[in-house]
């Protein structure tokens, strides 16, 4: 077979992107079953031989037995050796030949080729080379958007063992960074006699032989195979800041403590996870790095050279003096004898010790009074902070209205929930601030809001309003517990929901199937927890920043709607305006941003540009894309307008069957879309109208008698007799209609 790695590459194809999975109770190499060794290789995490022992797919591997002997194999590849502190993999590759053949008078060769695009692997360009043997002999590694070979002779120098010279028959160049894939090529027009070779290879591992550009020998030497060192990642996250803000996420690839994510230092894009300084071991494993005992050295003391005494601490170590020793100049050095007092020295002595005495209580005393007086002026400022923010007046409302669950938390209590918002606890950032992951006590998990910045006219109502918002009962709206008015900023504190955004389920789960039905379950719970804000919440309320980021999804795939960020109280008189246009670009209502008044068909608009992203699974707003195509909303309307709806739909869910609904949820996008907001239907509407198609889903019209189907469908279905879509078909509503016509 000329390319026998083409299979592999196809293999490689059906693979996922990589994605760490996430175990319940325990790792996935502490599973039973899941084994540590193959043969004399280890097989450490992330690694895994056996279902989901591995990180992911992309680190399975395969335990052959091979001659009578268990071997490790990654697809065709045989690996002899993998290392998690230098996150690297030996593997053995074919070796690529051309040679004579005297019998029949021409030249055979047998081509090899390496394809990991698809997954964490990638050659390393530190610890390979390609190298190219022959006399006359012109090879070279294709691959994109690389050409790497060489030339080489046999007249210019005297063939040396292990002195690899062009015009010895031998040379090297370096591998690219970054390779994932290469295919190699002899040119026939130079080879007309003996062997040649080109091979990537680990560079410590050959030595040249006078002898390899004349035979088989090279091929006979390493049985065909040679050894490539591959570097590997555990993602292909461009930085840790990404891979970071997920750390106290269920998915998050560093579980031991003690370890941390770093960028990949080897040429390849990704990032890797290590041991923090003064530990060692594996960090993809819970404690898996443990403590360098750096005293225990059997080589050298490191405090052997000043004259102490090493005491191990964890990450670290500390050098101490015995206690007949102190340490001078850096040195550990005996303590000189003190000197005989004298008749002259005792004189002094007493009153210069009196002075340091009383100078040290003078100190002391001076300290208490300004620390006193700085915790004074902090609680000063802490309730000058409460009193701007209304929290008098949150106080009075919370004596008035009993069995109030609205709860003022302080600002201590939240930096021990949030371990004095550390980085590690960020589980998502959002316009208005940063998202921290906190345990109360009573081990209650919240989600803890620090907003950067409040409106300057919202801030003596600010309070009142955060009650109002904390009395939203919806099973579909994100639960407000508390707040905290004692800092520059208010901080809000909402009910935990850990399992992520619409956001990332559409556009971060590469290419991980959604069906209809899931999208439409979605669509209608986030219309339905909308429309209860609009139209039940007293007073009514306006989201301001609707789109799939604000939109969490549990396990079941129920949606929450979220971050208030933007909320106001819907104006009670058409003269309140805003003075800042707020909300996020791709799903801003174009006449909120001409009037400047946020109005409820504000979020009608950008409840259908979160319509769109569950239709097409694209993104709202494209700063690469053309000019007319940047917005996906304008996109959106300009292809139906041409008729073309179909070459925008996910492919996922447009098939004959979904053709018709699609088509109904596209109309009502459209709808939400309007440029005039009085054209635009009311999320109550909205809500109603997919009620409806999703119970024409669960129930086909087919095969429901005309009085279940007109419930199902409502009076609107059948006063519609609009054409959705150019497929020569009649909207679901029109034909439902006409079959409760002709079934009178």
């Amino acid at each position: 077979m000329k390319y026998p790695w083409l299979l592999f590459s196809l293999l490689l194809l059906c693979l996922p992107a990589v994605r760490v999975l996430a175990a319940a109770d325990d790792p996935p190499a502490h599973r039973p079953g899941c084994k540590s060794r193959c043969g004399d290789v280890d097989i450490p995490y992330p690694f895994g031989i056996g279902d989901r022992c591995a990180i992911h797919h992309g680190f399975d591997l395969n335990c052959t037995v091979v001659n009578g002997t268990e071997r490790p194999y990654n697809g065709p590849f045989e690996v002899t050796k993998i290392s998690i502190a230098d996150a690297k993999a030996w593997i053995k590759m074919d070796i690529s030949w051309q040679c004579y053949d005297y019998q029949a008078r021409q030249m055979k060769e047998f081509i090899w080729g390496g394809n990991f695009t698809y997954t964490p692997f990638r050659f390393s360009h530190v610890d390979n080379k390609i190298v190219v043997m022959g006399c006359n002999t012109l090879a070279y590694m294709k691959s994109q958007p690389h050409i790497e070979g060489c030339y080489t002779t046999c007249s210019d120098d005297i063939p040396k063992n292990g002195s690899c010279l062009a015009g010895a028959g031998c040379c090297e160049t370096d591998v690219p960074e970054d390779l994932g894939y290469f295919e190699a090529y002899f040119n026939t027009n130079y080879t007309t006699s003996g062997c040649s070779y080109i091979v990537v290879m680990e560079e410590k591992a050959f030595s040249y032989s006078t002898t390899y550009a004349y035979s088989t020998t090279f091929w006979d030497a390493y049985n065909g195979q040679v050894p490539v060192v591959m570097d590997w990642v555990i993602t292909r996250a461009d930085t840790c800041i990404v891979t970071t803000t997920m750390k106290n996420h269920s998915s998050y690839a560093c579980l031991s403590n003690n370890s941390h994510c770093v960028n990949s230092t080897n040429g390849i894009v990704g990032t890797q996870c290590k041991c923090d300084d003064g530990y060692e071991g594996n960090p993809y494993v819970k404690d898996g790095c443990t403590d360098i005992d750096e005293c225990n050295n059997r080589t050298t003391d490191p405090c052997a050279a000043i004259g102490g005494v090493c005491y191990n601490t964890p990450g670290n170590f500390t050098c101490l003096c015995p206690p007949e020793k102190q340490k001078t100049n850096g040195i550990c050095a005996k303590i000189p004898p003190p000197p005989p007092p004298t008749a002259a020295s005792a004189s002094w002595v007493m009153p210069v010790v009196g002075a340091s005495v009383g100078l040290l209580i003078f100190v002391i005393t001076i300290t208490c009074v300004y620390l006193n007086q700085e915790k004074r002026k902090l609680q000063h400022i802490k309730q000058r902070y409460f009193q701007q923010h209304g929290g008098l007046l949150l106080f009075e409302e919370m004596k008035s209205r009993q069995g109030v669950a609205f709860k003022i938390f302080s600002e201590t209590e939240l930096q021990e929930a949030t371990d004095g918002f550390n980085e590690r606890q960020v589980v998502g950032h959002g316009g208005h601030g940063s998202v921290y992951k906190g345990l109360l006590k009573g081990n209650v998990e919240v989600a803890v809001k620090r907003c950067m910045t409040i409106d300057e006219q919202h801030k003596k109502e600010f309070g009142r309003e955060m009650l109002i918002l904390s009395q939203i009962n919806h099973k579909n709206i994100v639960k407000l517990l508390g707040c905290c008015l004692e800092v520059e900023v208010p901080m809000l504190v909402y009910e935990l929901v850990p399992n992520g955004t619409l956001f990332q389920l559409i556009h971060g789960n590469h290419g991980k199937r959604i069906s209809l039905a899931t999208r439409m379950q979605i669509a209608h719970q986030s219309a339905e927890a909308l429309a209860y804000l609009h139209s039940w919440a007293s007073p009514p309320i306006l989201h301001g920043d609707v789109k799939s980021s604000n939109i969490l999804i549990d396990c079941d795939y129920n949606a929450k709607v979220s971050d208030f960020g933007a909320s106001i109280l819907a104006p009670t008189d058409e003269s309140q305006f805003v003075t800042i246009v707020q909300g996020t670009c791709g799903y801003l209502d174009p006449e909120y941003m001409q009037t400047c008044q946020l109005t409820d068909k504000s979020d009608v608009y950008s409840f259908g540009v979160v319509l769109l992203e569950l239709l097409t699974r694209k993104m709202p707003f494209n700063l690469e894309a053309p000019e007319h195509e940047k917005s996906l909303a304008q996109r959106f309307i300009s292809m139906t307008k041409e008729n073309r709806l179909e070459e925008i739909l996910d492919d996922q869910i447009m098939n004959d069957e979904n053709m018709e609904v699609l088509g109904e949820v596209a109309d009502l996008a459209k709808r939400c879309l309007e440029m005039s907001g009085a054209n635009r239907p009311s999320m109550r509407e909205v809500s109603e109208r997919i009620d409806r198609l999703r119970k024409v889903m669960q129930h086909p019209w087919e095969q429901e008698n005309p009085e279940e189907m007109e419930s199902l469908l409502g009076e609107s279905s059948l006063a519609s007799s609009e054409v959705i879509i150019n497929t020569g078909n009649l909207s679901i509503e029109k034909k439902a209609a006409r079959s409760l016509e002709s079934g009178r």
